[in-house]
């Protein structure tokens, strides 16, 4: 048995649609700019091919969860997202193959400090500050693929306050799972446990303490939120 000089934290997990048993957390991949309509709201090409940025697999956040206002920002946005859980690991998967990679999926929100991430474009560096800090990936229960199928069209919508503000379909997204899952594979070889957020639909807007965000995704599951005060 190992001796380790100081305890070992709990690993990150999600719950588990219709289980107690929870799914270990290895890594978050996000994908930039996969809805064509997001993409042109931040005034991007969206024919650009995808790139991802990463968040620490402790920055996951069991739904009904309340989240403080994080520091350093003025201006935090949601972003609501289709999660891909991998269950089987690979590198270089081909297309034709990286469904069967697939564990579940989940519904996820991004949250985003947008205010850091604009400096950061502005200046070409890196988004961490602005996307992986504490708390930043809420995720719903995690829907297993032998009951959720494979999803490639469906409402993807987030209200904040019972007003909606984002309200898509998985049919709109440039490149779907299969497409991210062997892309993603072409520079990390993917493991077990990894998550893969994979874009949000035009309308994501800001935050402010007090709200509640409630978002679903058609057959797979809902995510919710409330933001409390600053830290």
């Amino acid at each position: 048995m190992t001796d380790f000089v100081l305890p070992l934290s709990v690993p990150p997990s999600l719950a588990v649609a219709g289980s107690k048993a929870r799914f270990p957390v290895r890594r978050i991949f996000c994908v930039g700019r996969n809805y064509a309509a997001h993409a042109r709201e931040l005034g991007n090409d969206e024919r650009d091919p995808p790139f991802f940025f990463t968040k620490p697999a402790d920055a996951v956040v069991d739904s009904g969860a309340t989240i403080p206002y994080p520091p350093l920002t003025q201006n935090l946005h949601h972003e609501i997202e289709l999660v891909v859980a991998i269950g089987k690991g690979g590198f270089r998967i081909p297309r034709t193959e990286a469904l069967d990679h697939v564990w579940g999926y989940g519904v996820g929100i991004d949250l985003t400090r947008r205010d850091l991430q604009d400096v950061a474009k502005k200046a070409a560096r890196p988004w961490d500050w602005s996307k992986a800090f504490d708390r930043s990936a809420p995720c719903g229960a995690l829907m297993p693929v032998e009951k959720a199928g494979h999803p490639g069209k469906g409402r993807i919508r987030l209200a904040v306050n019972g007003e909606v503000r984002q309200d898509g379909d998985l049919a709109e997204m440039i490149w779907p799972v299969a497409d991210i899952v062997a892309i993603c594979s072409e520079a990390m070889e993917l493991q077990p446990g990894d998550l893969i957020f994979t874009g949000t639909p035009a309308g994501v807007g800001a935050l402010q303490p007090g709200d509640r965000a409630s978002g679903e995704v058609e057959g797979i599951g809902t995510v919710e939120l409330t933001i409390g005060q600053p830290q």
